[in-house]
């Protein structure tokens, strides 16, 4: 039996997961967390297989939590389950020495398989997510917007930009626009977010 331990912040999808898992034979969920401040403590109590950990969580990230977990149960494997499907997030979760990686979009019975696999010792990747991260995507925004960008990424307005870079504070929001664009974002913050998973402001 693979003892499970799941984070999952949203009741229902929770709910949806452990009703599915339940279904299986060879898994048992023996913990459920939804803050990830809890999820090394109820691990020590627990002490399950394999953690099944969502990255955004309350409290510690999924991430930082699963690093947690890998030097304190370093018995326990840990499965991301997500809905970040950017080569970015894979990256950091390989830093982090995770054991799998699975998009919540996936079939039912991916979920099921890579409990076990991950259980068994092997590790477990989205294929198209990891061919993305793999390649290593290009940045499409030029060595002036990714200036722009990483100023705005730490909370300058468009006027200070436009003072440290000697530009006008149009030319400024004119390039912030541009950016969004490209990166196909709903605003400047999902624009800083999307250049920040995928490593292009470092």
């Amino acid at each position: 039996m693979i003892r499970v331990l799941l984070a999952e912040d949203m009741h229902m999808v929770r709910g949806a997961l452990v009703a599915l898992l339940n279904l299986e034979h060879d898994i048992e969920i023996v913990c459920e967390v939804e803050n990830g401040d809890d999820i090394v403590p109820e691990a020590r109590r627990h002490r399950p297989d394999v953690a099944i950990i969502d990255i955004d969580l309350p409290g510690t990230d999924g991430l930082t939590a699963s690093a947690n977990l890998r030097e304190e149960l370093p018995e326990c494997r840990v499965l991301i389950l997500t809905s970040m499907g950017r080569p970015g997030t894979l990256l950091r979760a390989m830093a982090a020495k995770v054991d799998g990686y699975l998009l919540k979009d996936a079939p039912p019975a991916e979920l099921a398989s890579a409990v076990r696999r991950v259980g068994a010792g092997m590790r477990v990747v989205d294929p198209q997510l990891a061919v993305a991260a793999w390649g290593g995507q290009t940045s499409p925004l030029t060595e002036r917007e990714t200036e722009v960008l990483r100023l705005t990424s730490k909370g300058a307005e468009p006027s200070e930009i436009a003072d440290k870079l000697h530009l006008s504070t149009g030319t400024v929001r004119n390039y912030l626009t541009t950016i969004t664009t490209k990166l196909n974002a709903r605003n400047r913050l999902d624009a800083v977010l999307i250049a920040q998973e995928s490593g292009w402001l470092l």
